[in-house]
């Protein structure tokens, strides 16, 4: 039995927002805003040091 198939659909879409939130800032918009942009305003995460609040 996969991984997958023991989360509920709605907790798998939280979970994959937040991965998509927890992408690098796309290099043209550090590079558009002369580095005072280097971050995403939602901080990255690791996925072993801080656990995520996805019920």
């Amino acid at each position: 039995m996969a991984n997958g198939m023991k989360k509920t659909l709605g907790k798998k879409i939280r979970m994959a927002k937040k991965r998509r939130q927890s992408r690098n800032m796309p290099t043209w918009i550090v590079l558009r805003t002369k580095r005072k942009i280097r971050e995403s305003p939602h901080s990255r995460r690791h996925w072993k040091s801080s656990k995520l609040k996805a019920g």
